[in-house]
């Protein structure tokens, strides 16, 4: 297993507060614009940042067929997950959201069945849990048949993580370089949700003028740079250590909803909020059989 380091531990925390405080920058962008402009905006902006990523890491900029190949798969279902994400936004608050995409750490094991594979004990548990938690931050008991259409988007959204991180799993390999990959994901999903902007939507430059610094951040700080982050800091630390850091993005995104948007949350969500994330920590826990063999 590889050793963690105090160098692993910092690159990852600060890879947590970027990705958590970008669902800020996602909320206050959406006051100007709309979501598949946000999107292909944002986007084009992650895979211009990683063209110099790609050119430090390997020296060069090429690219194989199968980087292609899975970039154009991988940046399907990117696109679709990031639009559903960001169509949120119009009906809920980032925490919630944040939360809420978060499960996605439930899906992939769940997912992982129709691959044969054995999901553990402590799982299943963690996702009762989960699920628990998801409850109370989206159903008002009050008002058992309101349902926030921006949590249902999330979920969505949730689900098309899990695929994305499955195909990562399947796709990184020899013949797949990861920033590499990460780049085309980015491309294809700009190329996408340019589409739909101009199908859908009537881009105006006043307004995306006015929602730049949200879009600055969103695409260079959380899409380029705390990517670039995550690789580095993956490299000084244990998966299980490195999950369990990241997962640390829906505390942030609430702590900075509070703090720059006033976005309080009821106690019923914040208990959600807490229960969720002791699932996700709980799912994240090796087993004594991997604690074993380490």
């Amino acid at each position: 297993m590889r050793k963690t380091t105090p160098k692993g531990i910092i690159l990852l925390l600060l890879t947590a507060v970027i990705w958590g405080s970008s669902f800020v920058a996602q909320s206050i962008g959406m006051e100007s614009i709309d979501a598949f402009t946000f999107t292909a905006l944002r986007t084009t902006l992650g895979a211009l940042v990683l063209i110099p990523v790609i050119i430090i890491f390997n020296r060069k900029f090429d690219m194989r067929p199968s980087t292609l190949i899975a970039g154009v798969v991988l940046g399907f279902v990117f696109s679709i997950a990031q639009n559903l994400q960001q169509f949120a936004f119009y009906y809920s608050t980032s925490g919630k959201i944040a939360f809420i995409t978060a499960f996605y750490m439930f899906f992939v094991p769940l997912f992982s069945i129709f691959l044969r594979k054995k999901v553990r004990l402590i799982v299943w548990c963690s996702i009762i849990l989960g699920l628990i938690g998801l409850f109370l931050i989206c159903i008002n008991p009050e008002d058992m048949t309101a349902i926030n259409p921006g949590d249902m988007l999330a979920f969505g959204c949730a689900v098309f993580f899990a695929v994305q991180i499955m195909l990562i799993d399947h796709f990184t390999g020899k013949d797949i370089n990861g920033v590499q990959l990460s780049f085309m994901q980015f491309v294809v999903a700009a190329a996408i949700s340019w589409v739909c902007m101009f199908v859908f939507e009537k881009p105006e430059l006043p307004n995306i003028i006015t929602a730049a610094p949200a879009l600055a951040y969103s695409g260079i700080m959380s899409c380029g740079i705390a990517y670039t982050l995550q690789i580095l800091g993956q490299r000084h630390a244990s998966p299980v250590v490195a999950s369990l850091l990241m997962c640390l993005e829906s505390v942030f995104a609430v702590i900075t909803a509070a703090l720059v948007l006033q976005e309080m949350m009821s106690v019923r969500e914040l208990a959600g909020c807490i229960i969720m994330f002791a699932a996700i920590v709980i799912s994240q826990l090796p087993s004594r059989t991997s604690q074993e063999a380490h």
